[in-house]
């Protein structure tokens, strides 16, 4: 009896160790086929979210735009995501991702290009509106993708790493936007008509490439094994019923979950602090007396160091079961390096007080997105994850266009600088005031 006992007990670990070693090869295979061209189009994407700032040096001048004028326009991208972000996150729930992603970049591709052709103060305003319209749903549909391909603790990772798009964004595309500046007179074109036009045609591009590189789900996957497309949906099957059986599932589950608009809140703070700092630091490091092309290379290294620091923050996080202060203390660090920078004036030492803040906000990030998947789950997760991230985005317009507002009243980039670490400490004392979004029925 001993013997047989000790001989299944053998067989039983043998086959866990064989089970853990399939899942690990199986959502390797996963992560290596999706996540590198999924990162390839968030990077476009916020490429072309961001690239107005660099627009800006010359644009703003050629088409009389006042940092107010151009804070307001720059923004109204967000309201236009705002009002089209559920509707478009539950589209893709129903149509799927493979076409309806292709649909958010093809259509974002081509209105960003006609950007280049705006002419003033208004027809700005409309096509940053357009704009945000277009790409509506674009970041909440890739979270709500990752529900239906990663469970557990590959969805933090396949998170983190879709994440590392922004800092990517930013260290190749500052660099490029700054060359591309110094591009007037191509085709007899100026600079920023130059720069929008070239880096909005990836978009359509690869949206044309999401029809035939994204699978709605493992079961549609030519590159899965039946026996791994079977215990990958089953996976996350079991995931997701347990989910639903805790939080709902339906849509009115995530309008009703308290915890959904606390997380709204903490995404608009980040949101606020990111592209206040995306958007404005151009014109930041043009005061230091640089040219187009160096501005782009000095506008890269916060974000280089930032896509180390959020890679190693998101990893400890991950490890720890207190993961929510990892959240905060990363927004808390963010807001006392923005705060610091305001008060410097020697263009080495405002730099790296940035660079700290930029890292910090990157590390917010790649660690907050981890937080709705523990109580997400079917429509609940796609109106849920819209939600949060449309309400969120509305940072991305009351930032710019306040710091625009106050830069204009006040000559400098102090008091706005002072404005954005502030409403970061408040994205801080809202991420605690969450606790454990799993512990609880709501």
């Amino acid at each position: 009896m001993s013997q047989a006992h000790d001989i299944n007990t053998t067989h039983d670990i043998s086959a866990a160790s064989e089970t853990a070693i399939n899942e690990q090869a199986t959502m390797k295979k996963v992560m290596r086929r999706l996540i590198p061209f999924i990162l390839l189009c968030y990077v476009v994407s916020y490429l072309d979210r961001i690239n107005v700032g660099f627009a800006a040096l010359t644009m703003n001048k050629d088409l009389g735009l006042t940092p107010s004028q151009f804070g307001l326009g720059a923004g109204l991208f967000f309201i236009g995501y705002f009002f089209f972000e559920i509707p478009s996150n539950l589209a893709l729930h129903r149509f799927g991702a493979r076409m309806w992603i292709s649909r958010i970049m093809i259509s974002w591709g081509v209105i960003s290009m006609l950007t280049a052709f705006v002419v003033g103060p208004k027809s700005f305003a409309l096509a940053r509106f357009f704009l945000g319209m277009a790409e509506a749903g674009f970041t909440p549909g890739i979270y709500l993708y990752f529900t239906k391909w990663f469970p557990g603790e590959w969805r933090g990772k396949a998170t983190a790493f879709f994440l590392v798009g922004i800092p990517v964004a930013n260290i190749i595309g500052s660099p490029i936007s700054g060359a591309l500046m110094e591009m007037h007179g191509l085709w007899g074109y100026k600079g920023w008509q130059v720069l929008l036009l070239l880096e909005a045609l990836p978009a359509v591009l690869l949206g044309t490439m999401c029809l035939f590189l994204l699978p709605d789900r493992p079961s549609k996957a030519s590159w899965l094994t039946p026996a791994e497309k079977q215990w990958l949906e089953a996976k996350l099957d079991t995931e997701q019923n347990v989910l639903a059986a805790r939080h709902g599932n339906k849509l009115r589950d995530a309008f009703t979950n308290w915890r959904v608009f606390v997380l709204a809140g903490a995404n608009f703070c980040g949101i606020l602090g990111s592209l206040s700092i995306g958007l404005w630091l151009p014109q930041i490091i043009k005061e230091f007396g640089l040219p187009s092309h160096q501005v782009g290379l000095v506008a890269a290294v916060p974000y280089i160091v930032g896509a180390i620091a959020m890679t190693l923050w998101a990893r400890l996080a991950s490890k720890s079961d207190k993961s929510l202060f990892f959240v905060a203390g990363a927004i808390t660090t963010a807001a006392v390096s923005v705060a610091t920078s305001a008060f410097l004036n020697d263009p080495l030492l405002k730099m790296l007080a940035i660079t700290v803040a930029v890292a910090s906000i990157l590390s917010f990030q790649a660690t907050f997105w981890a937080i709705p998947s523990r109580f997400l789950t079917g429509r609940a997760a796609a109106g849920g994850l819209a939600l949060i991230v449309s309400i969120g985005n509305l940072g991305g317009f009351v930032g710019p266009s306040i710091i625009g507002f106050i830069r204009e009243a006040t000559k400098g980039f102090t008091y706005p600088l002072i404005f954005v670490a502030s409403a970061l400490l408040l994205g801080a004392v809202i991420t605690l005031a969450l606790g454990d979004p799993t512990k609880s029925k709501q």
